[in-house]
């Protein structure tokens, strides 16, 4: 394999906060899906992302989303695999998904907006297993 076959396939599969928040403001048609617990999703989240832990992704609990737009799958950061197994699985189930790196810690990081609870605080949980 070539260099360039590499990483064409690489961002085939990733995408970053820029390119995700520039394709929003473009009004191009994509979902993002946060796939941490309902308590962390509830604490803080990318605006306009909809709550789809991954240990609840199957056939049933997806069968309300569009098949027809790119979902874009997110967690914490670097130190949690939620927005893997949450693409893993919605792509197993035949949807166009994409990993967003550095998830909702690079989304802020880069000075975009978040919507947040007051009072909430909830981690990932990525330790336990009521979390992501």
């Amino acid at each position: 394999m070539k260099a360039a076959d590499y990483y064409a396939a690489k961002l085939a599969f990733e995408t970053d906060s820029y390119d995700v928040y520039s394709a929003l403001e473009r009004g191009e048609p994509l979902l993002l899906i946060d796939g941490r617990s309902g308590a962390a999703f509830a604490a803080e989240t990318i605006p306009g992302a909809i709550n789809l832990p991954h240990r609840t992704i199957d056939a049933d609990s997806t069968a309300h989303l569009p098949r027809d737009v790119l979902l874009v799958a997110f967690c914490d950061g670097i130190g949690c695999n939620a927005s893997t197994k949450t693409a893993l699985a919605l792509s197993r189930l035949g949807f166009n998904v994409k990993e967003l790196l550095g998830g909702l810690d690079w989304w802020k990081r880069d000075g975009y907006a978040t919507h947040t609870r007051a009072g909430a605080g909830a981690s990932c949980g990525c330790a336990g297993e009521a979390s992501c």
